[in-house]
């Protein structure tokens, strides 16, 4: 009888070691929900401000969040991606960037079960959702202001960034509004390097200028090349020159405040994008689907 009690005895401490901890009717993760963000693009502003208010939210959920930027080497983030898989995250995360450059690595990731989420990056198969602006909406409205502040007639530049869905969209619904006024011509197109936004359109400004002063206007997919064209355009003293950006930075209104050839920007509401992505993850990790691929979020449109 004793040493039937010793082994029951035994039994139930083995049983108890191996049950699950609860607190508050709720039972603890073993492990820690892990996300890690892949972006080629965190030296702009605005990228590097939207994965870090989602690391915020995230890690109000408890997360732990990773991330890793390749400086605009595409090649790098799906070595990144791979290098994700390979950790076995929990849910990977792509901030920015064009998902079409990024398949091989995407690919991995699908075929070890982990989720993909796009932030403000575009869709390709095996990624479940991207949240983003309504960019095609984002270049209209941006377009429309420069035709306006240019009375409708002029020569103009656009400076865009294809390798980024965003801007690329941001581009052709810009492209459509000015192509629309019959006094005005679109002279050229300029990609925009990124990193080094600011310094690449400051110098490419500074080149159209010296071959061409006949520019009317100029519409930049984002803030920072429209603040290098700015500052290219005050240096030659070309205030009549009118520039537009997007992103709404404190930069940009800065200069749209002062008057001179920077007219107007519109905002992306990356606050609600990062909240709700955080969000549409956690109820994927649950169980719940989303009920859509693209979520958008709509901008404010900045002018004096």
């Amino acid at each position: 009888m004793r040493t039937m009690r010793n082994v029951m005895m035994i039994m139930m401490v083995l049983l108890c070691a191996a049950a699950p901890i609860w607190s508050g009717g709720s039972q603890e993760q073993a492990e820690t929900t892990t996300v890690a963000v892949v972006t080629p693009y965190m030296a702009n502003a605005t990228t590097a401000f939207v994965i870090e208010q989602f690391g915020e939210d995230a890690k109000a959920k408890g997360w732990k969040v990773t991330v890793s930027d390749t400086a605009g080497d595409f090649g790098m983030v799906v070595s990144r991606i791979e290098d994700a898989v390979a950790q076995q995250v929990d849910a990977i995360v792509l901030g920015m960037g064009d998902p079409a450059q990024m398949t091989k690595g995407i690919s991995s990731a699908k075929e070890a079960g982990i989720p993909v989420f796009g932030l403000d990056a575009g869709l390709a198969d095996g990624v479940i959702l991207n949240i983003t602006s309504d960019n095609a909406d984002l270049g209209m409205q941006t377009a429309k202001v420069l035709a306006e502040a240019i009375d409708g007639k002029g020569n103009v530049l656009m400076y865009t960034h294809d390798p980024h869905p965003g801007v690329r969209a941001r581009a052709v619904g810009a492209e459509e509004v000015l192509s629309s006024y019959p006094g005005i011509t679109i002279v050229n197109k300029f990609h925009i390097d990124v990193p080094g936004p600011v310094d690449n359109a400051r110098t490419i400004t500074e080149d159209v200028l010296t071959a061409n002063d006949d520019i009317a206007g100029i519409w930049a997919g984002w803030d920072e090349p429209a603040y290098g064209t700015t500052q290219a355009l005050e240096a030659a003293g070309m205030m009549n020159v009118k520039v537009v950006g997007i992103d709404g930075t404190d930069f940009a209104k800065a200069e749209i405040d002062k008057g001179g050839p920077f007219v107007g920007t519109i905002e992306q509401d990356f606050d609600a994008m990062a909240a709700q992505l955080a969000d549409l993850i956690a109820d994927y990790l649950e169980g719940t689907m989303p009920t859509q691929e693209v979520y958008q979020v709509p901008g404010k449109l900045y002018t004096k």
